[in-house]
């Protein structure tokens, strides 16, 4: 069954944890004891509605508070599709786990409450997406029921969220505005009959009918080797496979490729799923391939088309996002992980730093701290193949691994 991942973001208050709560309610997707649950502690706080937002506030400081601090992800499915999605924070204070979050989706949902309209946050939000490269964007326009299912109040939102939109960089998004009421449930999972003025979907009828191929971001066929197999049996003997994930496009048998770093050509000879051979491997599959020639080629490297190449140097810069508590300085050293490879960097130069609510930059800057973006300069002690983040998502991003603690300190979108 097709897997679709979703990040939400909005402000505190805005309805995220609620909005999930409802799309689980209304599919079915709770259990028994966990609905009962949501019936007493709701009777116990003293609400006369179900609280919704307690299917995914797992934190007691969440439930105590009344607002999500760190990621969870929620699973459910419906008869087309399975669902993914990351429930991350509003706080400004949390920037790094709305990145996480939002890292590895396809399709994001920016919520908006109808009494406050687009505010700083919600910039953040979209700055975020965009870095990210989000390709599927639903705006809700949460709480209709306390503005009386307003279309003056939800085109007004509209029309500043389109001004928002003029200053991203990144063009290939659609945008999707639906006006919803996560506690009601209106245009959350069926079609409210109380906003007649709105012709569009309900957010799970948008969500089903995204087309998989429009969601992923298409670039240029990228094979990073994970495992050598060599079962040396009997059968299969002189057998060498290189298994792996294909992102970006697609392989076929009989294309010409590079393995790097050896720069080897060959041709691939046979493309296997389990027992079963292919003529072509789609983007975001995971295969078997084999090759014409019996060269060398070990976990880490890359496979691409030839004419196809990644860039391959020694120095990058990349826009990060600094996720530890110790700050990010010039000559400072982190091992860069980049796909399955590792490599030692240091911090060459820190560039500018970038305002996250499109208000500008920040340049002459000594150190970034927790939840900062910057754009960093970047030297390593070997080469790495690499293609920009905009056009390769998954070959133009890395993570930052603090040499003492071996902690995951950054993220890094190559520029």
């Amino acid at each position: 069954m097709e897997v679709l991942k979703i990040a939400t973001a909005g402000s505190v208050d805005d309805g995220k944890s609620t909005l999930i709560g409802r799309i689980l309610y209304d599919t079915k997707s709770l259990t028994t004891d966990k609905l009962e649950a949501i019936e007493s502690k709701s009777k116990q706080l003293g609400y006369d509605y179900l609280d919704f937002s307690l299917a995914t506030d797992g934190l007691v400081a969440e439930r105590e508070q009344g607002i999500t601090i760190d990621v969870a992800h929620i699973y459910f499915s419906t008869a087309k599709k399975s669902y993914i999605i990351a429930d991350t924070p509003g706080h400004v204070e949390y920037t790094r786990n709305m990145v996480t979050g939002a890292s590895t989706s396809q399709a994001s949902i920016i919520l908006i409450d109808a009494r406050k309209g687009v505010i700083e946050q919600t910039n953040r939000h979209f700055f975020i997406n965009n870095l990210l490269r989000i390709k599927d964007i639903v705006v809700a326009i949460n709480k209709m029921d306390l503005v009386d299912y307003s279309e003056e109040i939800y085109n007004g939102i509209k029309a500043d969220f389109e001004e928002l939109m003029s200053k991203r960089d990144y063009q290939d998004q659609k945008i999707t505005f639906i006006p919803v009421s996560a506690l009601k449930g209106d245009n959350v999972v069926h079609k409210s009959e109380k906003m007649p003025w709105y012709k569009g979907e309900a957010l799970l009828e948008h969500l089903e009918q995204l087309d998989k191929a429009d969601i992923f971001n298409v670039g240029t066929p990228r094979f990073p080797v994970q495992y050598v197999i060599r079962p040396k049996t009997d059968e299969f003997h002189d057998f060498r496979g290189y298994a792996g994930k294909v992102y970006g496009g697609n392989l076929s048998v009989g294309d010409d490729v590079i393995v790097f770093p050896s720069k080897t050509r060959s041709k691939i000879k046979d493309i296997y799923f389990y027992d079963e051979k292919y003529e072509t491997a789609s983007r975001r599959s995971s295969v078997t391939i084999t090759l014409e020639d019996d060269i060398n080629v070990s976990r880490g490297d890359m496979i691409v088309k030839e004419g196809d190449i990644p860039t391959i140097d020694k120095q990058f810069t990349a826009n990060v996002c600094w996720m530890d508590s110790n700050q990010l300085t010039p000559g400072a050293k982190y091992v860069v992980q980049h796909g399955v490879n590792k490599v030692l960097a240091k911090v060459d130069r820190i560039n500018h730093k970038i305002h996250p609510d499109y208000s500008g930059i920040e340049k002459d800057v000594t150190g970034l701290g927790v939840n900062d973006i910057a754009s960093v300069t970047f030297k390593l002690n070997k080469p790495i193949f690499y293609d920009q983040f905009k056009n390769h998502r998954t070959n133009g991003s890395f993570i930052l691994i603090d040499t003492q603690s071996n902690s995951t300190v950054g993220a890094g979108f190559i520029q």
